[in-house]
């Protein structure tokens, strides 16, 4: 995989790591959240059927680790309503 460039966690796509989601589990609180913090993350294409993908089949707590709260989800279904000219992978 080239630097800076990561894989969707549900449609496996390989982009650069500015067009995905990114979720972070922090440490060393365990505590999930969007975007920044150092920790163990997950990125997530920014579409609805790889969010709906991820929150289905559980795939973002498999990879985190870690029970992931529905607020995360809330917040990620929230991005993709309010912003849908985010950039696609």
């Amino acid at each position: 995989m080239l630097p800076n460039h990561r894989r969707c966690l549900s449609c496996r796509k390989v982009a650069h790591k500015s067009t995905f989601l990114r979720i972070v589990r922090l440490y060393p609180s365990r505590t999930i959240q969007l975007d920044d913090g150092a920790g163990r993350s997950a990125y997530l294409c920014p579409q609805a059927s790889c969010v709906q993908a991820a929150q289905k089949k559980d795939r973002l707590g498999r990879s985190l680790k870690s029970a992931v709260p529905e607020s995360v989800y809330r917040d990620l279904w929230q991005r993709l309503s309010v912003n849908p000219s985010l950039p696609a992978p």
